[in-house]
């Protein structure tokens, strides 16, 4: 059997195993969640129930940013060709939310005939009203990207306060986008990094989502090296305050256009950046069930916290006299209904909603009239969290196989190869699809002609002052050891682990934290930590004995490093102040 139709077996294969799990993960939210969101009016205080759509639904990538940072450009380079309905230049042209999704032929779609539709993950933009969903349309087209993933384009943010009358809430409708899509882009202007009044709120609004965040310095080849430097520190700078986090999001540098690039000793730094972006865009359809189950578990969690905060507010109030009085003292000492509803029912803090938020719902609510948690809606939220998610986890496909086929990809000019070419740039290729226009047609294939030895040696000899290492020593070729054979009586090699006992565990709790490249965020290992151990003290230097590599994330070995550590502790043991050899992972040995 031919290679390649042994590899599209495998892949249907496991598209139908994917589908399967999503099929059972709807069964699942209907059976067991959603009841339990309709008694406790989970709508009401957080998000609409779920639609099958929105379990069906591809891939989604959201682009936020201030006014004229090229979002609506950024997508016509994705999708290689216009798209219906698309408003580009240099003001604010943008002047609505528009969902880029595929289509047998291209029209622009209403808003409100785009939320009624069964077809469409967007049923729950209902509840922002008329005024929102006249500032809402799809744009459907035929792109051999968009059978894969849809995109969704914002308007421009205006700098300081000036779009404050909207006639809608602009951030709360970034944060339903942001709970439902798989990956947020915010897009910056390489001139204008100043963060305005409302783009810091929307990006506030995105907390708990900070796994899906990346940072898109656009149009940076406008500005020569140095200024790109300086310009990449002050973005790292200005998102650190605004997300309040010590980790680095991840920045994409690039120009993401057609046009020729003005500063082309840069073109290598951006070829490499647009592959690494493209890269993670592709990646989406394939880790889209484990987003999905994701998702469904941070919910479940919100869920199970909010029945527990509704029972507690009903079992405080009084039968007959001062239910008034007792409802506002409730009301005004939120903080503490939340402190006692986390020490009775032994809940983990990071799972609790935004206090003020929450207050602010409560306002035309009747606590008296509040229903109570009864032990099956108990058992059902326990079971989908603590047997079923873990069961459908095992149940996806362990072979990752690459889908890079699925989204069409050029195979791209050599960049090493053009830093030394007589020829001008080829930048005009898109890598992702080839360039605008082509209505998505054959991937171009651009090839470099290498400068002659001589004159390359003459061009770089000038860089090269003073500055060239001495030769390095050659490297002499072992000889095959004419002996070198299996030996019977060898032992096998066994790394002496002793979280190994427990490692398919931890690994299913990994799996269920959404890990992205193989390692899940801190914000991520926050909630599973914090629920073993409560002692801040003593998270903290299990947070340090456990990030071996001190990048502020963890894999599945640190990940389970970290809960064996807990597990230690809560049996009363001292945490060591330094990781003994016997606990070091096996791929750090």
């Amino acid at each position: 059997m031919p290679a390649n139709f042994e590899e599209d077996e495998q892949k249907k294969e496991n598209d139908q195993a994917t589908k399967k799990v999503i099929d059972e993960l709807k069964l699942l939210y209907k059976q067991k969640l959603m009841p339990v969101e309709q008694t406790f009016m989970f709508n009401r205080f957080y998000s609409p129930l779920m639609t099958d759509s929105e379990f069906d639904a591809k891939p989604m990538v959201l682009l936020i940013g201030q006014y004229s940072t090229g979002k609506t450009t950024f997508i016509r380079y994705l999708l290689g060709r216009n798209f219906p309905g698309q408003r580009i230049g240099p003001e604010p042209t943008t002047d609505r939310f528009v969902a880029v999704i595929g289509g047998a032929e291209d029209r622009v779609v209403p808003g409100n005939a785009l939320c009624v539709s069964p077809e469409f993950p967007f049923r729950g933009l209902e509840k922002f009203g008329t005024g929102f969903l006249n500032h809402f349309e799809g744009s459907q087209c035929d792109s051999p990207v968009l059978e894969q993933i849809s995109l969704c384009d914002t308007p421009g943010i205006l700098a300081g306060r000036k779009q404050g009358e909207r006639g809608y809430d602009f951030k709360e409708i970034c944060a339903w986008f942001a709970e439902r899509c798989d990956l947020i882009l915010l897009l910056f202007d390489a001139h204008k990094l100043d963060i305005s009044d409302e783009f810091q709120e929307a990006v506030e609004k995105l907390k708990g989502h900070e796994d899906k965040i990346r940072c898109v310095l656009n149009k940076a080849d406008q500005i020569d090296r140095q200024r790109l430097m300086r310009v990449y520190g002050a973005l790292m700078w200005g998102m650190g305050k605004v997300l309040r986090t010590p980790e680095v999001l991840r920045v994409y540098i690039g120009s993401f256009w057609d046009e020729p690039l003005v500063h082309e000793e840069l073109s290598a730094l951006f070829q490499s950046e647009e592959n690494d972006l493209l890269q993670d865009i592709r990646d989406l359809p394939r880790n889209s069930a484990v987003r999905k189950i994701n998702e469904l578990v941070k919910r479940a969690r919100l869920a199970k916290v909010n029945a527990h905060i509704i029972t507690y507010l009903k079992n405080q109030m009084p039968m007959m006299m001062g239910v008034k009085k007792k409802q506002d003292s409730l009301m005004a000492d939120m903080g503490g209904v939340f402190r006692a509803v986390m020490k009775q029912d032994v809940l983990s803090p990071g799972d609790f909603p935004d206090i003020n938020e929450f207050r602010k719902k409560l306002l035309e609510e009747d606590f008296t009239k509040f229903p109570k948690l009864n032990k099956k809606h108990l058992d059902n939220i326990e079971e989908l969290l603590t047997v079923d998610i873990p069961r459908l986890m095992e149940q996806l496909p362990k072979q990752i196989f690459d889908r890079s086929a699925e989204l069409p990809v050029s195979e791209g000019p050599n960049y090493e190869d053009e830093m030394y070419s007589e020829k001008p740039s080829t930048r005009g290729a898109n890598n992702f699809i080839g360039r605008a226009g082509g209505g998505g047609g054959q991937p171009q294939v651009a090839i470099a002609t290498a400068m002659p030895v001589p004159q390359l040696q003459a061009q770089n000899a000038k860089m090269a002052e003073d500055t060239t290492p001495p030769p390095a020593a050659p490297v002499v070729a072992a000889k095959p050891n004419p002996f070198a054979k299996p030996n019977p009586f060898a032992k096998p090699v066994v790394v002496d682990w002793p979280v190994n006992e427990f490692k398919k565990e931890y690994d299913v709790q990994f799996e269920a934290c959404g890990p992205v490249d193989g390692k899940i965020s801190g914000d991520a290992a926050r909630g599973v930590l914090m629920e073993l151990e409560s002692d801040m003290d003593i998270l903290f230097s299990i947070w340090e004995l456990s990030d071996y590599d001190g990048d502020g994330e963890l894999t599945n070995e640190e990940f389970a490093l970290a809960l064996y550590l807990c597990s230690l502790s809560k049996k009363g043991e001292t945490i060591p102040t330094t990781l003994p050899a016997n606990l070091v992972p096996p791929s750090a040995r």
